[in-house]
Parts: structure tokens; sequence; C-alpha cells
């Protein structure tokens, strides 16, 4: 999809997904599962719930303003998670993610997102990468940013799988 369509928003009553707004560090196709534990190597901007139409209308408007890549330095690793059981790569702070962030988290709010983990957004997003197994980033290297998705995070009910809705940005496929 162009960065500069939006698409419609969907009809009162359709009932809420579970979404998550990425930027895909490895090549991920639209409209091709993956399994919800071998996830492309990525940095997450926001996860939330809405109805399809909304969320994919809130996400397009956010991105619609976004021309550039935005390219990131990766820091340490740190742990995530239940007990510090999801090893990460931290991402140094770069205001254009930031500025990303904050459109993505403003447009689902328009639209009456319900974002998970509230306490990750704004001051507290902390951008990283999961160590994904021997896939990874490492601390020093550059990465650029410009493959943008959204994710359905449980297709046609199933939460074992993941799959890419949209794509925007010069990477988008």
């Amino acid at each position: 999809m162009n960065a500069d369509e939006a698409p419609e928003e969907s009809a009162p009553g359709e009932p809420m997904g579970a979404f998550v707004v990425v930027a895909f560090v490895e090549p991920t196709p639209v409209g091709v599962p993956f399994s919800k534990r071998r996830w492309p190597l990525h940095v997450t901007l926001l996860r939330f719930d809405a109805p399809r139409g909304p969320a994919m209308a809130a996400v397009g408007r956010a991105l619609a303003a976004h021309h550039d890549p935005i390219t990131v330095r990766i820091a340490d690793d740190a742990n995530f998670g239940f007990r510090g059981r999801v090893r990460v790569s931290l991402v140094h702070h770069e205001p254009g993610l930031h500025a990303l962030h904050e459109r993505v988290l403003s447009e689902v709010a328009a639209v009456g997102g319900r974002v998970h983990s509230p306490q990750h957004t704004g001051r507290g997003f902390r951008p990283h990468i999961t160590v994904q197994g021997d896939r990874r980033v490492h601390e020093g290297e550059r990465v650029v940013l410009d493959d943008f998705a959204l994710i359905d995070m449980a297709p046609d009910g199933d939460t074992s799988v993941r799959l890419p809705l949209v794509a925007w940005g010069r990477g988008a496929r």
C-alpha cells in the first residue's frame, strides 16, 4: 500500500482485533503468516486492540506523513518480559523513531484503540529488537528501518500465527 493511502474505516460493530505496528529488519511479505514463536527481526512501535478497518486506517494515517527511512544504532542487550526471560538488543534513542511511535499512538487513540502495556508507550517507549535464536542484531550496528507493517496477532482467531496485513515504506512488499 502506498503510504499516502489509508484504507476505509470499517462498519460500526466490527469486532476488536489484536494488532502490532512494526518496523521490520528482515524482509517480510504481506499476506504470508509466520509462527508466533518465529518472528522476523523487527522493532515494535505499538501493540493495540481495535476493529480491523479503523486499525488499518489509523496506522495508514500515521505512516502517510512518514517518507524517509529511519537509521538506528543498536545498543547493548537487556532482558525483558516475565522474569527477564526475553533477550533483546536495545535501540539507541532516535528522535525520528520516537516521533513515529507518538504519531501511531495518537492515531490509534483517535479511533478508540486500546493500547496494551501503556507503560511502554510515550516516555516509556523502549525500542528494541528481540533476539531470535541465532538471528539477531549486534551492539554498534546501524539498521535502516523502512519496512513498516500492521500485523494481525490472531488472524481468523488463530493465536498461533501472525499475519502481516499491510505494509508501508520503501521496503514494503
